[in-house]
């Protein structure tokens, strides 16, 4: 119903950030059936997309043909390579939307610094560091979960991405963004409401955690959420 005659374009995100949910090739083959009597453009985020866990596999929009004919497929070195303060990455698409998006590109960011470039160049040269970044964050993510199920937090299931979503029902009846600061101030652990990503708030008493820190970071974070008590 919100794909209509109107719509000139839509974003999908897999794997998302907050959800932490991966899009099947099934999902993105119904996608591509949807989108195939429109002109409809699609942007496709896939910036985490060497984060999947339990040996699932990425599905790019690239790897669908009916979708790459349409697609702007948007990766990330920094997300990739652990350097997101760089904001470097990429975005991939057919040479007549390629053309489009250049023209919005050069008045937005121009271009990214040299030596940021040359720096990735050499360092992809070495394809270890982003083929093991699965194995790398599944074991944070199994470490993180095990520890939240001793604490009145539920997680829900993180399918690739570095966040965990906690359902916070059973520690508070706060509203997202009061629970998460409540959370910093008390506990000095930082969440993110979930309702903040709804352009008008959606609250479900979710929030999203980040395990992408050092494991001795996550153990002390554990032991703080481990000390919070249910509501009577």
């Amino acid at each position: 119903a919100a794909l209509g005659p109107r719509t000139r374009m839509i974003v999908v995100n897999s794997p998302h950030n907050p959800g932490a949910v991966v899009w099947t090739r099934a999902e993105m083959e119904r996608l591509a059936a949807l989108l195939a009597p429109t002109d409809t453009l699609l942007v496709s985020d896939e910036v985490y997309e060497h984060m999947v866990f339990d040996g699932a596999p990425h599905v790019s929009a690239a790897s669908i043909p009916e979708l790459a004919a349409r697609a702007f497929v948007v990766s990330s070195f920094g997300k990739t390579y652990h350097v997101t303060g760089w904001k470097v990455g990429t975005v991939a698409a057919p040479a007549a939307l390629t053309a489009e998006f250049r023209k919005v590109h050069q008045f937005n960011v121009f271009t990214v610094n040299t030596p940021m470039q040359h720096g990735l160049a050499r360092y992809m040269a070495d394809a270890r560091p982003y083929l093991e970044l699965p194995a790398f964050y599944q074991r944070k993510r199994d470490l993180f979960r095990a520890g939240l199920a001793r604490t009145p937090l539920v997680a829900l299931p993180s399918q690739g991405s570095y966040f965990q979503v906690v359902d916070y029902s059973a520690v508070s009846a706060l509203p997202e963004a009061e629970f998460c600061q409540w959370l910093t101030r008390e506990a000095g652990v930082a969440a993110i409401p979930l309702a903040a990503f709804y352009a008008g708030g959606f609250e479900q008493r979710l929030a999203r955690l980040c395990f992408a820190k050092r494991d001795e970071t996550l153990a002390a974070a554990l032991e703080r959420l481990q000390r919070l008590q249910r509501l009577q």
